[in-house]
């Protein structure tokens, strides 16, 4: 009975503080050493990207760098269908918020272990993968899918660093088109603020009415460039003086001098008072 209940206990997934499930990782069926995985259920208020489904989402730790994001995508496919594997340097935010660079135009992943981020199409594969058991460990490499590492990994990495120039050109080609398809919006969208917050001679705005619920248009960049030219033909207008420094230290010192003489003035104005006001009885 006492090999029994030990056999029993060893086909239980292993739960440690901080509801993390461990998962044991065997790069192959020889391997005697074994990694560990650390895998949740994906739950941040805070994330509200559509590539990260609450419900359907696990977040992993401690993946090595020997595990690309199709060999995850592999090993976890035996607790569903997965959707998309994303493997990040540290936790955060989603990388798929921007557009969508060529490996040509990213920098170089750094090398070490990374935390994942894997999307199942069904959310009974999120309770899968937190139930499988400790002992039996996901092989990486198979004879089916075998995974190369060290010099054979380094050999593979160098071939695939060549490119042939027509792939390269279409890469470079798609990337510019969308570019320049962005900028015409950017440049549209600029046009029409500058035509809505046009001013005519007198400095007036013509002010449209939106559609009912709008909020209150901030202020845009076209704008804020007419607001600048403005001051600065204000400032084309006024006089300028005082340019040079010598011209700043003579206007100090007739300052003071015209001080220094209405201070005489005034001493004598306030002697000749005085003297007015004192008492002569003969």
């Amino acid at each position: 009975m006492a090999p029994s209940k030990k056999k029993h206990a060893n086909n239980k997934a292993c739960v440690i503080p901080g509801g993390f499930t461990v998962l044991s990782l065997q790069f192959s069926a020889s391997s005697a050493a074994q990694h560990k995985l650390y895998v949740k259920e994906h739950k941040v208020r805070a994330e509200k990207s559509s590539h990260r489904p609450l419900d359907r989402t696990l977040f992993v730790l401690n993946v090595p760098p020997y595990c690309a994001e199709h060999v995850v995508k592999r090993l976890f496919s035996q607790f569903g269908d997965v959707q998309s594997v994303e493997l990040r340097d540290h936790p955060g935010s989603s990388k798929h918020l921007g557009p969508k660079l060529s490996r040509f135009f990213r920098p170089a992943d750094k090398q070490g272990f990374k935390v994942g981020y894997i999307v199942f199409e069904s959310p009974s594969s999120i309770a899968a993968a937190k139930s499988h058991p400790l002992s039996e460990p996901l092989v990486v490499s198979t004879e089916e899918h075998p995974v190369t590492t060290g010099v054979q990994k380094w050999i593979q990495q160098y071939t695939d660093s060549f490119v042939q120039p027509d792939h390269l050109q279409k890469i470079v080609d798609t990337f510019m088109e969308v570019h320049d398809k962005r900028k015409e919006e950017e440049a549209e969208r600029q046009k029409r603020e500058a035509e809505l917050q046009q001013e005519d001679e007198e400095g007036w705005v013509k002010v449209t009415r939106g559609n009912k619920g709008t909020k209150a248009r901030p202020h845009s960049e076209a704008a804020n460039q007419k607001t600048l030219q403005k001051e600065l033909r204000k400032k084309k207008r006024k006089e300028l003086m005082n340019f040079y420094t010598w011209q700043h230290r003579n206007t100090q010192k007739e300052h003071i001098a015209e001080l220094r003489k209405k201070f005489e003035e005034d001493k004598q104005r306030i002697a000749l008072l005085r003297a007015q006001r004192k008492f002569r009885p003969y």
